[in-house]
């Protein structure tokens, strides 16, 4: 796998490449804008350009971009539906000038209003920013962590998206702090396996472009997304030990989205490249 971390660009997309090289990560994942805002911000092609530049010098592939948090592709009201659309595309069109492969979104959630109702929303609204996907960047969607009525809690509703568009440039993220929230006990070998095995059948693991690998002190099923250092929490060592051993896994990429400052940051890095050692990989 591709080891990376979720970095701080608030300082410039050339520094948040340093960081990451600095740390030894052979991937990473930035925001292009303020992901509170409906707003994005304008697109400086050649910040970007220069961004590919050094992330090819750096040796770190993929690059990612995560979307605002405030997507809501399911939403009921007309101008959140819309300023979703507008930041997931404007975010495709920053990933094809930084020569960054992915953008990783959440789909949102139902609210109050049928599910089926609601899928159906999200499938358009992915459709359109599709419709304009530019060569060389894949749109994942990342899975929730269950709560509410969130899009996306389960293997088999992300597997529905993917069936519903059946588009190429359509994946899927897998968070393990999110799954294991969303009830997949993936702490020891045989969960993973079997949680593997279930997304293979359910989405297809060609279709599986990008992990999330974050610990979380959540109770398994509690349908919270908390995050926690790698190793810290109730997935622990052995469930990552299974994810970095599973063959079928090997060449994914997986971010570090853990919390903390540089410390922590390099004290993830460690301990994840430690079990991937560990594991012989």
């Amino acid at each position: 796998m591709r080891l990376g971390l979720h970095v701080d660009s608030k300082a410039g997309l050339l520094p948040a490449v340093d960081y990451a090289q600095r740390l030894g990560c052979t991937a990473l994942q930035i925001f292009s804008s303020n992901p509170r805002s409906y707003r994005p911000q304008a697109l400086d092609r050649a910040a970007f350009g220069a961004f590919a530049e050094r992330c090819a010098a750096a040796g770190i592939e993929p690059a990612v971009i995560h979307t605002s948090y405030l997507i809501n592709l399911a939403s009921d009201d007309p101008k959140i539906a819309a300023g979703s659309l507008r930041l997931l595309k404007a975010d495709l069109e920053a990933a094809a000038a930084g020569g960054i492969a992915y953008v990783n979104t959440h789909l949102g959630s139902y609210g109050t209003r049928d599910r089926g109702e609601g899928f159906g929303q999200v499938v358009l609204a992915l459709e359109r920013a599709l419709a304009e996907i530019p060569a060389g960047v894949t749109l994942v969607m990342e899975n929730s962590a269950g709560a509410g009525n969130l899009c996306g809690g389960t293997l088999e509703e992300l597997g529905a998206f993917v069936r519903a568009l059946a588009h190429p440039q359509l994946g899927v993220c897998l968070d393990t702090a999110h799954s294991w929230a969303a009830g997949y006990a993936i702490n020891a070998k045989a969960g993973v396996d079997a949680f593997v095995e279930l997304a293979d059948r359910e989405i297809g693991l060609e279709r599986v472009n990008l992990f999330h690998f974050n610990d979380t002190q959540i109770p398994l099923g509690g349908h919270r997304d908390r995050h926690f250092h790698i190793g810290e929490g109730l997935i622990g060592f052995e469930g990552f030990r299974a994810l970095a051993a599973h063959p079928e896994l090997r060449g994914k990429a997986a971010i570090l989205e853990t919390p903390g400052e540089e410390a922590d940051d390099a004290r993830n890095m460690q301990t994840i490249r430690l079990i991937f050692e560990g594991a012989g990989v």
